[in-house]
């Protein structure tokens, strides 16, 4: 089964200076938005390695990347069909920039996610981001 990142790249994007606001727009077929978590519910933050944390940053860079060179094609594309075709490719460039880095799409995203709960470990990421 074809995994999506479905993950809205603002963790990321914010620790590069990146904005993903326009991509997050176009969100995968079928995928729910995160949902934050509950008021007073501490969700504990996995205890990530610097060479995860170095792999997630490589991919959201080529992520971040692959975002902005189909944004615009997305934004100005008015046929529905064209428009999930050239979202489909996106993605796939996208997954495969995930696992060319030695991860799966559900570690990234859980990376991601996590980054948006942990002020720590979003400066982890800008750390290790340079």
């Amino acid at each position: 089964m074809h995994k999506r990142i479905t993950t809205v790249l603002t963790g990321a994007a914010l620790a590069f200076g990146i904005s993903g606001a326009a991509f997050a727009q176009q969100p995968a077929a079928g995928a729910a938005p995160a949902a934050p978590p509950a008021a007073g519910m501490n969700v504990p933050t996995p205890d990530y390695s610097d060479a995860q944390l170095t792999r997630f940053v490589s991919a959201s860079q080529k992520v971040a990347m692959i975002s902005q060179e189909y944004t615009p094609k997305l934004e100005t594309t008015k046929d529905e069909a064209t428009r999930k075709k050239v979202f489909e490719e996106a993605d796939g460039k996208m997954v495969k920039a995930v696992h060319d880095e030695g991860m799966t799409v559900d570690q990234f995203n859980g990376i991601n996610q996590a980054i948006q709960r942990d002020p720590e470990l979003a400066r982890r990421i800008q750390s290790i981001a340079g």
